[in-house]
C-alpha cells in the first residue's frame, strides 16, 4: 500500500529511532517527548489484522513485543506498561508498548488522551536517560528468544 506510513522504509529522526529489524519486524523507539520509552513493534507487510497472520507469524510478533515489554519494564521500572494494537488511524499491524508513571503527562488516561498534569523537567530527564539504554537492552532480550 503506497499511502501508508507504516510501509515506508526511511524512518525521519523526529519519528524515532529504528532499534532493531528482522525479516518480518521492526521496531522504533519512538520520540514523544512526553513518553520516553515509548516503542513500537510494526509487522514490516502491509497485514491489516493479527487474525491475517500464521499462527507462527503470530507467536514470533508478540514473542517480540513480551521482549519489549521485558526490556522497558527491567531498564526504566514504570509503574505500569500499556500494550495496545489499535489501528483506527493506521491500518497496518503494529504494537505500542508504552512506559506509564502515576506522573506522567496522561496518567491515568490512555497515552493519546489529554494532558491533565505536567512533570517535571528534571523527572523528564532522568527518563530520557533511562530510554536512551533501551535499544541495548531491547536487542539483548531478543538475543535471548534465539
Amino acid at each position: 500500500m503506497t499511502n501508508c506510513v507504516l510501509c515506508k522504509e526511511e524512518l525521519r529522526p523526529e519519528e524515532g529511532q529504528l532499534i532493531w529489524r528482522g525479516d518480518d519486524c521492526r521496531i522504533i523507539l519512538v520520540n514523544d517527548p512526553d513518553l520516553p520509552g515509548f516503542c513500537r513493534v510494526i509487522w514490516n507487510h502491509h497485514v491489516t489484522e493479527m487474525t491475517d497472520l500464521t499462527r507462527g507469524e503470530r507467536e514470533h510478533l508478540m514473542s517480540l513485543v513480551f521482549a519489549v515489554e521485558e526490556a522497558i519494564r527491567h531498564m526504566m521500572c514504570p509503574d505500569k506498561v500499556n500494550i495496545a494494537a489499535l489501528g483506527n488511524m493506521v491500518p497496518h499491524i503494529h504494537w505500542h508498548v508504552i512506559p506509564r508513571y502515576k506522573d506522567d503527562a496522561f496518567f491515568p488516561g490512555s497515552a493519546w488522551s489529554t494532558r491533565v498534569q505536567e512533570l517535571s523537567l528534571s523527572k523528564l530527564s532522568e527518563r530520557q536517560q533511562l530510554a536512551s539504554q533501551l535499544p541495548a537492552a531491547i536487542k539483548a532480550a531478543i538475543a535471548t528468544l534465539s
